[in-house]
């Protein structure tokens, strides 16, 4: 039965686990020990017998993980992450906030835009704000608890099939070829997934992959926070394109050992916070008080920088010919830019999709195109919110979308709103937190809603 996407959004956002296990297979294999694997392999345990996670890490050790390029940099646990969290994983707020996680309620959190307070939506969801290995950690911890859930350290190295049916994984366990056979077969192994040379080796098609070029460039640096229970635990402040300024945005969360974590973030040529100075000196002089109070505490080690050069996305719900029991999920789908913060929420949704498809008790012996159609929604939506932002950006050449002209216009009405506007502001949280699709904003109430705000501000 044909479901819009608003309605697919809000089945996706409801998914609880089942009661009881129901397995539909025997044994599962997840590649790649991400959030998005973890996520896949929480799912999975209720449908399978066994699940076993491939990754190059030893996921039993804590810390941050060596496969995360970017687990030092700022991550946004968003509203819509921390309910579906709260979902997969009972009692996640509490050892969350043992284990040092900060509380981040709508009263404390800030959000500027281009130096404009904007006005506190009083009814949002709680968040929570922690480092990425502090809350990759603790889902990490929360799985592998799994009585059914094993890890294997193991680099994958390829598919096996027999015939049209995904029957296992070829790995490299040091130097040591095998195969972990398996029944069902998820692929999260990110950006750098190499699925699509995979499938193109043994004679699959090979999805095509789409990309837009943001050179986006972020810093991150830890300072030393005296407050323990400090008012304000998240802040946000977001230059416009228009604004006249090289950083095009920056934020400050509270996190777990006293600390506070800073970003700022800059595209194309511009670089900023590569040094402690410039960092420090940034922070005060471009952004409101409160950022630069944070910088006027110890810095605790050095800047961290990274550098994300595309949003990319692989159709793989377009392929007309796929093996049965294999999907992809996470940033080996789409990977987007990382500003708008819909990296592990995304994750959390094909979680969700896969719960969906499997509760379906579908016929695992032909190509899983209902999960695809299901994840569609899910890319499409993330895609359309973060591109649409990104072709504002001077240095992004396109490609524009058919009325992009007009539906920019209409967008930047909406985003303006949100500074006077509660239920402006609300709805498109609302659609940020990916609580809602973003077609939710596009409705006549809403865009006059603006229009009407807009006028009253000025």
């Amino acid at each position: 039965m044909f479901l819009s996407p608003a309605r697919v959004f809000a089945a996706l956002n409801a998914v609880r686990p089942p009661e009881q296990a129901s397995p539909v297979m025997g044994k599962a294999v997840v590649i790649g020990g991400s959030v998005a694997g973890l996520l896949a392999a929480r799912v999975l345990s209720d449908h399978a017998e066994s699940v076993v996670i491939i990754d190059r890490d030893d996921l039993h050790v804590s810390g941050e993980r060596p496969g995360v390029p970017q687990g030092t940099q700022l991550h946004a646990l968003l509203p819509g992450n921390f309910l579906q969290l709260e979902h997969l994983f009972s009692g996640f707020r509490e050892q969350a906030l043992a284990q040092g996680a900060i509380e981040a309620p709508p009263a404390a959190r800030r959000s500027y835009l281009d130096g404009r307070l904007k006005v506190v939506v009083p009814d949002d969801a709680d968040s929570l704000a922690g480092s990425r290995p502090l809350l990759e950690g603790l889902i990490r911890q929360q799985v592998l608890r799994l009585p059914n859930v094993k890890t294997v350290t193991a680099r994958a190295t390829g598919l096996v099939f027999d015939g049209a049916v995904t029957t296992g994984v070829r790995c490299d366990i040091g130097g040591v070829p095998g195969v972990e056979s398996g029944d069902f077969v998820v692929d999260a192994t990110g950006r750098s997934s190499r699925l699509s040379e995979w499938l193109e080796h043994a004679g699959w098609d090979r999805p095509r992959t789409r990309r837009m070029t943001v050179n986006l460039n972020y810093a991150t640096a830890l300072f030393r926070r005296r407050e323990t229970n400090p008012d304000l635990t998240v802040v946000l402040a977001l230059h416009s394109p228009r604004m006249s300024s090289d950083v095009a945005g920056a934020a400050f969360f509270a996190v777990e050992d006293g600390r506070w974590m800073a970003m700022m973030a800059g595209y194309g040529d511009s670089r900023p916070g590569r040094t402690a100075e410039d960092f420090v000196r940034r922070l005060r002089d471009q952004f409101p008080p409160e950022f630069g109070e944070v910088a006027g505490y110890e810095m605790l080690g050095d800047v961290q920088t990274y550098r994300h050069a595309d949003s990319r996305r692989r159709d793989f719900h377009a392929l007309k010919r796929f093996p049965a029991r294999l999907v992809s999920v996470g940033d080996a789908v789409a990977s987007f830019n990382p500003v708008y913060g819909q990296g592990i929420t995304a994750a959390a949704l094909h979680a969700a999709c896969l719960s969906m498809y499997l509760r379906s008790r579908p016929d695992l012996g032909v190509p899983t195109r209902r999960f695809f159609a299901l994840q569609k929604v899910v890319v499409d939506a993330a895609w359309s919110t973060s591109t649409s932002a990104d072709l504002a950006l001077p240095h992004v050449a396109g490609p524009y979308p058919r009325g992009y002209r007009i539906s920019s216009w209409l967008s930047n009405q909406i985003v303006t709103a949100t500074i006077t506007d509660v239920t402006i502001a609300r709805r498109f949280n609302e659609v940020v937190s990916m609580r809602e699709h973003p077609r939710s904003l596009a409705t006549p109430g809403v865009i006059l809603g603006a229009l009407r705000a807009n006028r009253r501000a000025r």
